[in-house]
């Protein structure tokens, strides 16, 4: 069945690892009747977690699209990954609905996992249904998830329901919008409704004059109406909670048990009736500012959030048709490669299972196969549109190992293999490093990683081993030395001579001209590496022809580049050439270049030479009941800690650690924090590393060099 763009409804499920979401996913789908029986965690026969290592770890690791028909709409459920290390995921579900699902899991109420997906809901400023799961374990408070949820989220998390029976008897849940109590039969299913209590009339009306009130404060006619007649009419209330959701005016709060199936089926409705549709929301808009109309009768733009590859099928393009009508056979220009690509098959999708469908319209979610040259990211058009989606910003890394594969054979193969796992998830990436001469694996977290070298071992038969990555480390001086350094070889025939005498000395900004010395030229070198060379040209009287310039200034440059003390690049050094001697016959470039090398060299070790270490500056955010342990661990870490603030719930911890000191480090908080903590981390300066420090790394090069 078609369905127009105003009857699709497109969801993320979102929620903290352990809060059911792939168990709610599997009763949405079996109510509305897409599946004929549930599958469960524990078989390892659910719908969206079908991969192998997601029945193996039994978590979810990938998003999974679904899709389901309820009343007069279609609505497609994307289910994400609830850990952390897995955020890409969650980014790129909320790049393409409209609506998202949490679950908030009763036994342990709001937790960090839900508290970064709130910020990342924020980001997109995305409509909120909050879902209230596991009322039936002996141990979920109803009430205790709720006051953490208006505590942590505002005044706009709104109940529509709450359990008249919470616990292991759970089976009743009264509905404060409708004015009723559905009862369900053990098996669960469909309720018996039932008139609401006495003793819970006022509690419940009390609610429902709060939702009324929430759905007339944004619409003037509306509240007009209510002021009037002191209520709204079902088709009023439904209208004006379709605004207030849309706007994010109002988080509504509901009740189930995913495990037990009861209460999904009216989430559902309300889903139906109330949630907004892709043309409800404001238009999206495109890199170049411009809104763009979920209008069918446009010219077709969509945009691919996933990529995924199967064997023996290939490239799998998850997308959503942003614009116009996508019918098969159609082709699209790619804007990102230009290239055209013919859309030959189009699939529903539900889980693994793909249905063939023959046009999909605006604000749809849909899935085909063996794009050539499109990947996650790409916007492909009609001919003669030359529009382009905004792109997902995926979070930057937070954990980096080195990866060692086997052999150097399978240098190639890890790096094609690799390639296809980024296409997939963009939050890993490899870094061949030059300068640490090692492959650097970029990841979200210790079990991002894990699972990376698991897919590896499992799908592509690629060993690989993690190490400790070097670091980027910087060398520069302290302080100024003058030296000279003659270069003379002969071997029958002409040879080569050249003599240098510079001085060097650190350069900082704005800093004065070197003194006693007679400025020809300079020049600032922005170096490849970071910092600055200041070159300064001081010969008087032709000493050294000016045509051995450039040949003393790369001969610097490279000495530079592989600095004395532990090879690594030097930075922000003044080098002023003031004088020297050439040989009318046997001076040339190489002759100059190798002499300004080693005078840099012998100059750059009587300059008090320091090795520089990057620094990270760190912002923690953790429950104030662990800021200790983790201020402690800080500590071990040679942080300097600028300052603590509070944010929200959490305690917001602001540090300066060095990089060398950060390793595994997300692992670390995890674990010392038991999962109630997250951090960022970005690049701030480099700064000189302490003497004992300095000394061990200059005896571990010495020894590795000799």
């Amino acid at each position: 069945m078609d369905y127009p763009t105003n009857q699709i409804r497109n969801v993320a499920l979102l929620g903290h690892s352990g809060c059911g979401k792939t168990t709610f996913a599997e009763t949405m789908l079996f109510e509305a009747g897409s599946i004929p029986r549930r599958g469960s965690v524990e078989e390892a026969n659910t719908v969206s977690d079908y991969t192998n290592i997601e029945k193996t770890r039994g978590h979810s690791v990938f998003t999974s699209l679904m899709n389901a028909e309820w009343r007069n709409c279609k609505i497609n459920i994307v289910d994400t990954p609830g850990l952390d290390d897995f955020s890409g995921e969650v980014v790129s579900a909320l790049r393409v609905t409209d609506t998202a699902l949490v679950l908030v899991n009763a036994t342990n109420g709001v937790e960090v996992g839900t508290e970064i997906l709130w910020e990342t809901i924020g980001k997109f400023d995305t409509p909120g249904i909050f879902v209230i799961n596991q009322l039936d374990h002996s141990k979920g408070s109803y009430e205790n998830s709720l006051e953490q949820m208006k505590s942590r989220f505002g005044h706009k998390v709104i109940p529509v329901q709450y359990p008249l029976n919470q616990g292991e008897g759970f089976n009743t849940i009264v509905d404060a919008l409708r004015m009723t109590v559905y009862e369900f039969p053990p098996e669960g299913g469909k309720p018996t409704k039932k008139p609401i209590p006495e003793s819970e009339i006022s509690r419940a009306q009390e609610m429902h004059n709060a939702l009324v009130e929430a759905a007339a404060e944004n619409d003037e006619e509306l509240m007009e109406r209510f002021f009037d007649q002191g209520s709204l009419s079902e088709d009023e209330l439904a209208k004006g909670l379709t605004i207030a959701l849309s706007k994010q005016e109002l988080f509504p709060v509901f009740c189930c048990s995913a495990l037990n199936n009861m209460g999904s089926g009216r989430i559902m409705g309300f889903i139906n009736d109330i949630a907004p549709s892709p043309a409800d929301r404001e238009n999206r808009i495109l890199e170049n500012g411009e809104p763009l109309e979920p209008n069918p009768k446009d010219k077709t733009t969509l945009f691919v959030y996933k990529t995924l590859s199967e064997p023996r099928v290939g490239n799998v393009s998850y997308f959503k048709v942003f614009s116009g009508t996508l019918k098969t056979g159609d082709e699209l220009e790619n804007m990102q490669t230009s290239t055209t690509e013919r859309i030959n098959q189009l699939f529903l999708a539900n889980g693994k299972t793909r249905s063939n469908v023959n046009r999909l319209v605006a604000g749809d979610l849909g899935v085909t196969v063996k794009l050539k040259n499109t990947h996650t990211n790409n916007t492909l058009n009609s001919k003669g549109t030359d529009r382009v989606v905004e792109p997902i910003q995926f979070p930057a890394s937070k954990i980096r190992m080195a990866v060692r594969p086997p052999s150097k054979s399978d240098m190639e193969k890890l790096g094609r293999a690799l390639q296809i796992i980024h296409e997939e998830d963009p939050t890993i990436r490899l870094e061949h490093s030059r300068e640490l001469k090692q492959m650097i694996l970029h990841g979200q977290g210790q079990l991002h990683l894990d699972i990376t070298k698991y897919r590896l071992d499992k799908v592509y038969g690629l060993k690989m081993e993690f190490e400790k990555p070097r670091i980027s480390y910087r060398e520069t001086i302290t302080q100024r030395a003058d030296t000279h350094f003659r270069h003379k070889k002969q071997s029958g025939g002409s040879g080569q001579f050249g003599e240098v005498r510079m001085r060097i000395e650190p350069y900082t900004e704005g800093m004065p001209e070197p003194d006693g010395l007679n400025v020809r030229s300079s020049e600032i070198i922005e170096l490849d590496w970071g910092g600055k060379l200041a070159f300064y040209w001081c010969i008087v009287g032709g000493a050294i022809d000016s045509k051995f310039t450039q040949a003393i200034k790369k001969g610097i440059l490279l000495r530079m580049k592989e600095g004395p003390l532990t090879g690594s690049p030097a930075i922000d050094i003044r080098v002023c050439v003031y004088d020297g001697k050439m040989h009318p016959v046997d001076s040339n470039d190489m002759a100059f270049q190798t002499a300004a090398s080693m005078a840099f060299k012998n100059a750059f070790e009587n300059a008090a030479p320091q090795l520089l270490e990057p620094i990270y500056r760190l912002e923690i955010l953790c429950d104030s009941e662990v800021m200790g342990e983790v201020m402690s661990d800080l500590q071990t870490r040679r942080a300097i800690i600028l300052g603590m603030d509070t944010e929200g719930h959490y305690q917001k911890i602001k540090a300066k650690v060095p990089l060398a000191e950060l390793h595994k480090y997300s692992s670390s908080l995890r674990s010392i924090t038991q999962g109630k903590a997250k951090f960022v981390q970005e690049f701030d300066e480099y700064s000189l590393v302490p003497g004992d420090v300095q000394k061990t790394l200059m005896q571990d090069y010495s020894a590795v060099e000799a």
